[in-house]
């Protein structure tokens, strides 16, 4: 095998896993989703594109990530992104303390190196023979974006909640996300070794540009119906009565039809059912919800409106 082929053969070595497989992957590392969701991750990782995630908080935008890994047993190396992040901090960074220490070490080396010329110039010249050793590799300290690109192996990147970032950083994304690739200036390209899955995810409380778009296959993943949130709930609690777990879904599912600043996430559902197990109810009533309606409502706005309320949503959801 020649070396472009050895490389090419790296940069698509991710699992080959048709979208059933994948389907049963995520259902064992109890992440339960729907066929759209496993259709979108195995086109992203067939096309080597990545894949954006938008919708609201609390859908399993970042599971997905998270399961993903483990289903394709890749290494996972995550990204958080928030306002003001900048190449240093996602990139990489100078290791300066070592660049200074190598400094004070080749002081005097260099006074003898150059004893010999006799004038600033001649001294000029002869350094610029010696390589930049202060920008080598070998003083690069690199962050999650460049660790995805370096790894020997196939990695599962996750760039979370980007639309948190400045449009500034996500100029910076284009190379990497177009050509798995980034531009050092003082080094120059670094290309993937490994090409990564990545994932980006966006609560869209910003539009994200068109290039970044353009660049990415898009999964939209909304709150989960009452059937698929049902399945979710005995997966992750498995210890729950059937009839807990009917009366608590259409409860949470009764909610989002209600004007919130945030609707229940699924993981607020699960927290919520195993404090019910804890609290060792067997069914829902008004008093039993009011008394842990915090445990799904984070603002207290939402409280105070869903609050006078229970009762008319319990009876809508026959409970």
């Amino acid at each position: 095998m020649s070396r472009a082929q050895l490389n090419a053969y790296i940069r698509h070595s991710l699992p080959d896993l048709s979208i059933e497989e994948l389907e049963r992957g995520y259902a064992t590392e109890g992440y339960i989703c729907n066929e759209h969701v496993t259709t979108s991750v195995f086109l992203a990782q067939k096309m080597d594109k990545p894949i954006l995630v938008e919708g609201p908080p609390g859908v399993g935008k970042t599971e997905l990530a998270k399961a993903t890994a483990k289903v394709l047993d890749l290494p996972f190396i995550r990204l958080q992104c928030y306002e003001g992040l900048d190449e240093s901090k996602a990139i990489y960074e100078w290791k300066y303390g070592k660049q200074l220490l190598y400094t004070q070490v080749l002081k005097d080396k260099l006074s003898g190196i150059l004893s010999d010329e006799k004038d600033l110039q001649s001294a000029v010249h002869r350094l610029r023979g010696f390589s930049d050793t202060f920008y080598s590799e070998e003083f690069l300290e690199p962050r999650p974006l460049l660790k995805a690109l370096t790894n020997e192996q196939s990695s599962v990147l996750l760039i979370d909640e980007i639309d948190k970032s400045d449009y500034e950083f996500e100029a910076f994304l284009l190379e990497l996300l177009s050509d798995y690739s980034i531009s050092i200036p003082e080094i120059g390209t670094i290309s993937a070794k490994a090409t990564p899955m990545v994932f980006l995810t966006s609560n869209n409380t910003r539009e994200l540009g068109d290039a970044l778009k353009r660049r990415c296959i898009h999964l939209f993943i909304e709150f989960p119906d009452a059937e698929l949130e049902r399945t979710i709930i005995s997966s992750r609690v498995p210890e729950i009565s059937e009839t807990l777990r009917e009366q608590l879904v259409d409860f949470v599912q009764g909610v989002r039809q209600l004007e919130l600043k945030k609707q229940p996430a699924v993981s607020e559902t699960i927290d919520w059912a195993r404090a019910l197990l804890l609290l060792h109810a067997d069914s829902l009533d008004a008093a039993l919800v009011k008394r842990t309606l915090h445990l799904l409502l984070k603002f207290r706005q939402d409280l105070e409106s869903v609050t006078p309320q229970v009762e008319e949503i319990l009876i809508k959801g026959k409970i």
